[in-house]
């Protein structure tokens, strides 16, 4: 299958600290597949609270690209193809492409689940399958060591070709944990304060006005307070300025004037910093402009550079898995190498800034060796 005589598998040993009984007898050692409530919570939280939706959008493109480095250079094209031209869910190409789906699957839900679909001939992966969670579910079946991706209930006929990745699993589950775990609360609070700042500023912030006729003799007629009612509202809706003249003593006052609007600054922020804490992303990178100095912020740029390389750490093995079957169905049974690409936090300006030294340095250099030339 894979042009080469394959080599002997060895047995995984038999773990020590799992319950007897399921020694004796091999039974689910739980089970990854989050509920279907579970899911839709943290789909509507990324889709309610834009600074959710935004951190992991961020880190998936932050993550950055790579390259495979074969050991033999005649298996270099097919490691190439493979970066490029894989088809992905018949949307997109190239094996970058689906890292990233993978990892806004794995960041949102806790869980990811992709399956490699060979060229009929086995010539090699033809194109990569993210798998929906709502159609799959990750079990420990046979060893606490081995996950098994079950279709319906059952294992998937051939498990060499699907893999699963969980994020973060506690000890003795095999069941990831979301990178949103712990927000729905807060997030709930957040959507409260700005649920009623809304509600405020369509009661208060468009202004109504109380219009009160004293009639000073006394006497009150209804003529009278239609007409100052008429000609009031044709004065708020007139396109132009235009001034109100009424008789007697009428008095206009601001509905809600009194109260002030409630300031939702402090608690916003607060329940922010708790998102943000969260998630990982320096609050730079989301828009907060909150108070920070030069050598905080690179700071907080060095410990996203450390997240970042631990998502790295976890998409190995899922790229390790899907090139290794590539290159052995292409008939190429050599070693290669995963290069990342180097993380570059810096900001935009100092980028443009050290292009523009770095002009300004060759362009004396050029005069300089111009005049050596003349000279």
């Amino acid at each position: 299958m894979f042009g080469r005589k394959k080599q002997a598998q060895r047995a995984l040993p038999a773990a020590q600290t799992v319950p007897r009984a399921w020694r004796a007898e091999p039974r689910l050692f739980g089970s990854a597949r989050l509920s279907k409530a579970e899911r839709d919570l943290f789909t509507a939280l990324r889709e309610s609270v834009p600074i959710v939706d935004a951190a992991i959008g961020k880190l998936v493109r932050l993550i950055g690209s790579f390259r495979l480095e074969c050991d033999d250079r005649e298996a270099q094209p097919a490691a190439d193809a493979l970066l490029e031209r894989v088809d992905l869910n018949g949307a997109s190409q190239g094996l970058a492409q689906f890292i990233c789906g993978y990892l806004d699957s794995l960041l949102t839900y806790g869980e990811a689940v992709g399956e490699m679909l060979p060229y009929p001939d086995q010539s090699g992966i033809g194109a990569l399958y993210l798998a929906g969670l709502d159609d799959v579910e990750i079990r420990a079946v046979s060893s606490p060591l081995e996950l098994t991706v079950c279709v319906d209930g059952d294992p998937a006929p051939n498990q060499a070709l699907v893999f699963a990745t969980l994020l973060n699993p506690r000890g003795g589950k095999a069941r990831g944990r979301s990178l949103l775990e712990g927000l729905p609360f807060v997030s709930s609070i957040l959507l409260k304060v700005l649920g009623s700042l809304k509600n405020n500023w369509e009661r208060a912030g468009d202004v109504r006005y109380a219009v009160t006729y004293d009639p000073k003799d006394g006497s009150f007629s209804e003529e009278s307070a239609r007409q100052i009612a008429d000609e009031w509202k044709k004065a708020m809706h007139s396109d132009s300025v235009c001034d109100f003249v009424a008789a007697g003593s009428v008095s206009v006052k601001v509905i809600g004037a009194e109260s002030a609007m409630p300031d939702c600054e402090v608690p916003v922020r607060v329940i922010l910093e708790q998102i943000v804490a969260k998630l990982g992303i320096p609050p730079f990178l989301l828009g907060l402009s909150w108070s920070s100095t030069e050598r905080m912020s690179t700071q907080q740029a060095d410990i996203l550079t450390s997240e970042l390389e631990y998502y790295r750490a976890v998409l190995d093995p899922v790229i390790r898995r899907i090139a290794d079957t590539h290159l052995r169905l292409s008939g190429f049974g050599c070693g290669f190498r995963i290069v990342w690409n180097d993380i570059n936090l810096q900001d935009a300006v100092e980028l443009s800034q050290a292009r523009l030294n770095n002009a300004r340095a060759a362009q004396i250099e050029k005069e300089i060796g111009s005049e050596v030339t003349n000279g």
